[in-house]
């Protein structure tokens, strides 16, 4: 009989460890499933910079500074290597882009330019599709965390190694300025 009760207790810690585990694997994959939807974003944006940049360039071509700017946190985003890197990437293009923005103001041709104008539209969108993935990765990699730090998850995964996914913040002063950006 306590050959029978040592069995079961071994077999239900067993159960419980696979469980756990096979929960730390499920969440993991999500978390970086879900830096992928970033990462794919992001490259839209990367490549919809030059052709932004170049269009502005034929009526502005006085900012030679500014678009140097955005070509060199352009390049600092592509080059990003943790999410903390991306985060600060990110908060640089931003800002960088809102002065491209706020310099096309100046020039009526410009932005009157349909070129331009689809341009400003795709840049929109991509910027929509960007916090919808931060969103979404945010969302996963805290129920990675949770499930890390709570008892017994905290057992399970440091046994195995699960760590914990940094978030994909903003910090607030691009926050602010990102809403200023007028794509009229």
């Amino acid at each position: 009989m306590n050959s029978i009760i040592a069995i079961g207790s071994i077999a239900l810690v067993f159960v419980i460890i696979m469980v756990f585990y096979n929960k730390f694997v499920k969440l993991k994959n999500l978390a970086e499933e879900a830096w992928s939807g970033i990462d794919v974003q992001l490259k839209k944006r990367y490549n919809l910079i030059p052709n932004l940049v170049n269009t502005i360039k034929g009526y502005a071509t006085h900012e030679k500074e500014l678009f140097e700017n955005v070509a060199t946190v352009r390049s600092v985003g592509i080059h990003a290597k943790t999410v903390k890197e991306q985060g600060e990437a990110e908060n640089m293009i931003t800002q960088a882009l809102g002065k491209l923005m706020a310099v096309s103001e100046n020039y009526p041709d410009l932005k009157a330019n349909e070129g331009f104008m689809n341009l400003q539209a795709q840049l929109a969108e991509i910027e929509g599709d960007i916090e919808n993935a931060r969103r979404y990765y945010n969302g996963t990699a805290r129920e990675n965390n949770v499930g890390i730090q709570s008892f017994p998850g905290n057992i399970i995964a440091s046994s195995f190694s699960f760590k914990k996914f940094d978030y994909f913040e903003l910090d607030n002063l691009a926050a602010k300025e990102t809403p200023n950006v007028s794509f009229d």
